[in-house]
């Protein structure tokens, strides 16, 4: 089936008379020489990819053109080349999400590969690509396996081996599709030439234990909906009806309505699939390995963990996340950014809360003049000024940096005080202590009892901001607790609190008991805290040091905010708990755990003399959390 677009066909964009793509476009960054739109787009679906060992790969291929083509697809699964069709630079979207509606439109997070009617007409072939044993492609799926990275690098050379490829090949999309662009990557293979693999993964153990905390709310959800994809047809992705459901989903005013969809919207949205069944193998039986069998990181999680070859990596990368990623890719960024310090053309973008949405068509504008600079060799401006570039969620600039964290900001201890308070004094005489009580589901404790008589979770917060106060970098806290049972999680959660009680996540972090490390070198401020691999035993009512690391983060406290910490055990009966609407599964025990008032919450804070609001204003809007979800200004205008 082939779908075939003119010269005169809308291209996405932001200017008057173009598809309107919704949410931020760029980094704040001037932009010069960018590709503007002169081609039709040439559509042609089910085109077969030849893999090493013979397994062939389903791809829908994109190609600029600059009349009506006439493309086909031959005998060996490639498009033969039609006059009409522009030879171009390729960019590869791969992933194991349906190929067949990543145009669809809908508010879903498997709708990640980017718009193909903002590229293609710009002058790039676009090729998404099902991974084996998904969205027609043969073979067993392997979630990002040996097998699936060796996939993702013969890929790249098949397309740049076609007649209507330059030989340019670039990877493109967020999430899985980001993840297989490192995973080819780390390769080598000689046709890629630059990646931008925004909201990435380098281990896939991070997003499904967290620190030893099953990811289960997400994971479940996740690998149930890509089971159920799947199995459903070409025939009816590519049907009539999804068809005019499509055409409805990118009408302007409906399209426009989905800009504020987020992550947790997103995640809602996976769940509606699961009204269907999925295939036992092989995604019953992945479940059961990741989520039951390897709860540590182990050889089956070394397979799937790019971390380590990193270092292979000398093309151009773009690194990003948006600040409320906490649950998922945030956490990622900072150790890939790292982990390319030897690499000179790697930019990294943290923009503000609930910027990414679905479809995923944010940051286009960055990503064409990050094409345009390492595929066609203009000189865009995506290169000036120093390589890191943020904003604080709450304020109008954007802020630079040569590294990560900036190297302004200076951590201050917060004591966890027996009154409840999160202050730099400690308690007088340092011996304080809280308890709180987790039951587990199955606690056995009598129906008629009498309510608890301590708390399920506890809580502690700073004095009311007197100035406004800048949080940016690397957050850990060290907590000296006891537990009465063999284990225990550990969820922690850093909110800022409104003077009128309204509470906006700032970031969260978690660790299982067992896991904790014991290597003060990897757990140190500004290094990935790495859980153990063997589990520890934890002595029964003595007290032990827990370094737990917060996904590294951003905030603005306004005149009259506090932060809020707060720790629990679990977070499925307790959504205050939950970033995003994750959740976790517990590990099932009941226990008394006390925290001591010794425990310390390190706080990146930026110097007075250093901040923003000297030379800016504070937001015009005083209503809700700058930590949260306020926008205006020029950080959070730069799309138009």
């Amino acid at each position: 089936m082939q779908v075939r677009r003119g010269p005169s066909a809308r291209a996405a964009g932001t200017a008057a008379g173009q598809r309107q793509l919704n949410g931020r476009q760029t980094s704040g960054r001037g932009y010069r020489n960018l590709s503007e739109v002169e081609f039709g787009m040439a559509r042609t679906n089910r085109v077969d990819i030849p893999m090493r060992d013979g397994t062939r790969l389903r791809a829908d291929v994109f190609l600029p053109t600059t009349g009506s083509p006439q493309t086909a697809v031959s005998p060996d699964g490639g498009v033969r080349l039609d006059p009409t069709v522009r030879v171009a630079p390729a960019l590869v979207s791969f992933s194991c999400y349906a190929r067949q509606v990543q145009d669809l439109g809908a508010p879903f997070g498997f709708l990640e590969a980017g718009a193909s009617d903002y590229f293609v007409p710009r002058g790039y072939a676009h090729v998404i690509v099902n991974s084996r044993g998904t969205g027609g492609s043969e073979g067993t799926f392997g979630l990002m396996d040996t097998v699936e990275v060796a996939d993702t690098a013969d890929v790249v050379e098949w397309v740049a081996a076609q007649p209507w490829c330059d030989g340019n090949v670039g990877g493109m999309g967020i999430s899985y599709f980001a993840v297989a662009q490192l995973a080819a990557a780390v390769q080598r293979p000689p046709h890629l030439k630059a990646i931008f693999p925004f909201a990435t993964l380098d281990d896939l153990y991070d997003a499904v234990w967290h620190r030893g905390v099953l990811n289960s709310g997400f994971f479940s959800a996740w690998l149930s909906a890509i089971g159920i994809m799947a199995g459903v047809s070409d025939e009816f992705w590519q049907s009539a009806g999804l068809d005019l459901i499509r055409r409805a989903l990118n009408t302007s005013g409906v399209h426009a309505r989905m800009e504020h969809v987020n992550g947790q919207v997103a995640v809602s949205a996976m769940k509606t699939l699961l009204r269907s069944h999925y295939a036992e193998e092989p995604f019953g039986r992945l479940w059961q390995e990741a989520a039951v069998e390897h709860p540590t990181h182990d050889d089956w999680w070394d397979e799937r963990n790019l971390r380590p070859r990193l270092g292979n990596i000398d093309i151009p990368v773009y690194l990003g996340c948006q600040w409320d990623n906490v649950p998922m890719h945030l956490p990622s960024s900072f150790p890939v950014w790292e982990a390319l310090a030897h690499n000179p053309n790697v930019r990294l973008t943290l923009i503000d809360k609930d910027a990414l949405i679905w479809p995923w068509e944010t940051m286009h504008e960055e990503a064409l003049a990050w094409n345009d600079q390492w595929l066609k060799g203009r000189d865009t401006g995506i290169m000036d000024g120093p390589p890191i570039r943020y904003v604080i969620p709450g304020t109008d600039h954007w802020r630079t940096a040569d590294r990560w964290p900036p190297p302004e900001s200076r951590h201050v201890a917060y004591s966890l005080r027996t009154d409840g308070t999160l202050a730099p004094d400690e308690d007088v005489d340092g011996v304080g202590k809280r308890s709180y009580l987790h039951l587990a589901r199955e606690s056995g404790r009598p129906r008629n009892a009498n309510p608890p008589g301590l708390p399920d979770h506890l809580s502690w917060q700073t004095e009311p901001a007197r100035q406004p106060l800048d949080v940016v970098g690397d957050i850990e806290l060290e907590l000296d607790a006891t537990i009465t049972a063999l284990d225990t999680d550990w969820i922690v959660l850093l909110d800022d609190l409104a003077p009128e009680g309204r509470a906006v996540n700032v970031t969260a972090g978690w660790l299982r008991a067992q896991l904790r490390t014991v290597d003060e070198e990897s757990s140190r401020i500004g290094r990935p805290v790495l859980p153990c691999r063997e589990p520890l035993t934890v002595p029964v009512g003595r007290r032990v040091r827990y370094r737990i690391p917060l996904t590294p983060n951003a905030c603005r406290l306004r005149v009259g905010h506090r932060l809020r910490l707060m720790i629990t055990s679990g977070d499925e009966r307790q959504p205050a708990a939950r970033v995003l609407g994750f959740t976790h599964s517990s590990v099932g025990q009941s226990s008394l755990n006390t925290v001591y008032a010794t425990s310390r919450l390190l706080l990146p804070v930026l110097p007075a003399e250093g901040r923003i609001g000297q030379t800016q204003r504070e937001p015009a809007s005083s209503e809700g959390s700058t930590c949260g979800n306020h926008e205006e200004g020029p950080a959070t205008t730069a799309a138009s």
